[in-house]
């Protein structure tokens, strides 16, 4: 039997793939999720932290700003400050800068459309915890639903990332190639996932969830939580 590791998926008001989250994630690990209201003050020391995708409060102001400010906001940086592994999806990526736990920030997409469909990737870093399963260079297919996905950060901020090698995934063609017109909302540097200097936050505007079963047209994404599971594994837990 599998090591337990203990995974908390956030809800926000306006959450809309909490559940979806918890689904993927005990698809691709037999283990169940729980989740954590934003408004709760403490959590236990959970291995994995995930904040789903939506449009938290409405996505007033600006994505992820009121969200930022929320209770639980202070327990997800005690976490990942502890080691845990924290993946924000969409809206979790947007609230994870407006944080600052993430550089950059997420504009509205290219043609100011939301834009909903499958789109394809290409795994930059395969040494990540979130990305270990996947193949260097492996092309692969995730879902995104957003209309302000267009990541963008500092030409000093952008030369760190690159140099650091941590952008993880970058919006491709089916054939892999990484061309301007290949990241639907106007990324920089196609950027669609990058991970903090400690390599234990990752933020994407892709879902992985959504296609992380088979009966879903696909199950790409369900490496990405293994990958997750495998790496708290090996590090003996935090528990």
């Amino acid at each position: 039997m599998s090591r337990r590791v203990s995974a908390a998926v956030i809800v926000f008001p306006g959450s809309n793939c909490d559940r979806d989250c918890a689904r993927g994630w005990e698809a691709a690990t037999g283990q169940a999720a729980d989740f954590v209201w934003h408004k709760d003050g403490a959590m236990p020391d959970y291995d994995v932290v995930i904040i789903p995708g939506g449009f938290s409060f409405g996505d007033y102001l600006r994505c992820g700003a009121i969200a930022r400010f929320s209770p639980i906001m202070n327990e997800v940086l005690r976490l990942a400050r502890r080691g845990s592994r924290i993946i924000g999806i969409c809206n979790g990526f947007q609230i994870l800068t407006e944080a600052r736990l993430l550089p950059g920030a997420l504009l509205r997409n290219r043609d100011l459309l939301f834009i909903c469909r499958d789109i394809y990737l290409r795994v930059e870093n395969a040494r990540s915890d979130f990305t270990a399963g996947y193949r260097p260079g492996q092309v692969i297919r995730y879902p995104i639903a957003h209309g302000e996905g267009g990541f963008t950060v500092s030409p000093a901020g952008l030369k760190k990332l690159q140099d650091e090698d941590r952008v993880v995934l970058r919006y491709c063609d089916p054939e892999g190639r990484v061309a301007p017109d290949s990241a639907p909302n106007g990324s920089l540097d196609n950027i669609a996932g990058l991970i903090n200097e400690e390599g234990n936050i990752l933020g994407l505007m892709p879902h992985p969830e959504r296609l992380s079963e088979s009966i879903l047209g696909g199950d790409d994404g369900r490496i990405m939580f293994q990958s997750i599971f495998e790496a708290a594994v090996g590090a003996g837990g935090l528990n």
